[in-house]
């Protein structure tokens, strides 16, 4: 017979076994400014074992500069830093705050909030709501171009136009008619391989997404949708398998969960995190929760460094370079 013990570690979850934290903050904070260079070096530069590789060029012989953390290409003078290029150009923090806002970010299970960020790192809610944005950003740019296949759930929820109730009965409306909304409204639209990938999507409504499930599921693979009407466009590209959330969750033939169980973590991340997820900024909180999930079973510090390659390979941002400049003109 198995032990208590024996028993409770079987059915233990991997976010509480010692397999899931490889990442200390603590150690992340101790850093020096000169460790924190040296660790940007050899992330950015994984290839040439931290040796600079020119940005413009992609020259590897440059010269580094005595003075100041400068290199100067060799092929194209081409002058560069350790971040030029990347989502940390024209930096104003020091690079350790770069590494330990990394780190405290992917330790979030259900994500961070800029305000929390801002006081983690003292700085204001600014810095720190644009540098969040630029780490989700990156972590979406893996998933630029990708497609699904197999076993794909496809799915849709509502987040955002919240319409506050008026004080007294007789005043209030009925929220769910279109003629009562804000606009503001959008859809998250999810499409999930079992076991992989996961590819969220923006839509005004439901049915706009059907163009893009068929240009993003692979043909030949096996999708599982709920009993909404504008799912009928799917039997004619793939083997769609439905099911009626009415009578059950699971029928033995066809579910959703999978796709459910992502709405359930943005759900999560918008009611006890972040509070407001809706507009333009929807999208980039869903890629965000992809990510999340797609890498869930794989331990903090694997995390750490896979959120920090893709920032540092990652190009300069057109949408947060000068966003609060831009916003303030």
């Amino acid at each position: 017979m198995r032990s208590t013990e024996t028993v409770g570690l079987m059915s233990q979850h991997f976010l509480l076994t010692a397999k899931a934290r490889s990442l200390s903050l603590a150690k992340v904070a101790r850093l020096s400014d000169e460790e924190a260079y040296q660790t940007f070096k050899l992330i950015r530069w994984a290839s040439t074992e931290g040796e600079p590789v020119c940005p413009r060029c992609g020259c590897v012989a440059t010269y580094t500069y005595a003075t100041r953390k400068l290199f100067k290409c060799k092929g194209c003078n081409h002058q560069f830093s350790v971040t030029s290029g990347t989502i940390f150009a024209s930096r104003k923090l020091p690079i350790r705050d770069y590494l330990l806002a990394i780190a405290i970010f992917v330790n979030g299970a259900k994500g961070h909030a800029a305000l929390q960020l801002s006081r983690d790192l003292d700085c204001q809610y600014k810095t720190a709501f644009v540098m969040a944005h630029k780490i989700r950003e990156a972590m979406a740019s893996e998933a630029n171009g990708a497609t699904v296949s197999g076993t794909v759930e496809v799915d849709g929820a509502y987040f955002g136009g919240h319409v506050r109730p008026a004080n007294n009965k007789a005043n209030r409306r009925d929220r769910r008619l279109v003629q009562n909304q804000t606009g503001k409204r959008r859809v998250v639209v999810i499409m999930r391989e079992r076991g992989g990938r996961t590819l969220p999507f923006v839509f005004k409504s439901e049915d706009a997404s059907v163009v893009t499930i068929a240009r993003t599921v692979q043909p030949g693979s096996t999708v599982h949708a709920d009993e909404a009407a504008h799912w009928d466009a799917l039997h004619a590209r793939f083997l769609t398998k439905r099911i009626n959330h009415s009578e059950a969750y699971s029928d033995g033939e066809a579910c959703t969960n999978q796709a459910e169980s992502f709405f359930s973590r943005l759900r999560r991340a918008e009611i006890g995190i972040h509070h407001h997820i809706a507009g333009p900024y929807l999208a980039a909180y869903a890629s965000e929760m992809a990510w999340r999930e797609n890498n869930s079973r794989i331990s903090n510090g694997e995390q750490y460094l896979m959120a920090t390659d893709a920032a540092l390979q990652h190009p300069v941002s057109r949408q947060w370079k000068g966003y609060w400049q831009r916003s303030w003109r």
